[in-house]
């Protein structure tokens, strides 16, 4: 089986929505943050491992402690799964903290700072937004 291959595609994004019920409907454990989804998955082409990507909108220490009981709960998620999706190996889960969400909101804060600061010093020179955007795009 090919790494871009359908089949793996399909496998891939079944086992990445299987997950996220799991996680969000039947883990009762206290220690997993409620806003806890799975971003993607890659399965193995032999069935035998699973890389959970796992986004956390928390603090460092929910985070953590996300983690950990993802962690311990692996069997209990690992059968469930195998309830739930017919796979001829049930692959074990290695779930590992994606934090490209959480990046991506940090980049969007800091793009809004700068538009900020740029629409401030505009009005501090007097400027107003229709003639800088004429300025700058020319007479059309």
């Amino acid at each position: 089986m090919k790494k871009g291959s359908m089949r793996s595609l399909r496998i891939n994004t079944e086992v990445r929505r299987e997950l996220g019920r799991i996680i969000s409907l039947e883990l009762k454990d206290p220690r997993i943050h409620p806003m806890t989804s799975v971003v993607a998955c890659e399965v193995t082409t032999d069935l035998k491992i699973c890389k959970a990507y796992i986004s956390i909108l928390a603090d460092e220490k929910a985070r953590a402690l996300t983690m950990e009981g993802l962690k311990s709960a692996s069997p209990f998620i690992r059968r469930s799964l195998a309830e739930s999706i017919n796979l001829r190996n049930t692959p074990e889960l290695v779930f590992i903290e994606d934090e490209s969400i959480e990046h991506g909101i940090a980049m969007s804060k800091l793009i809004d700072e700068v538009a900020e600061h740029d629409r401030l010093s505009r009005e501090a020179r007097g400027e107003d937004e229709e003639s800088s955007e004429e300025e700058e795009w020319g007479d059309e």
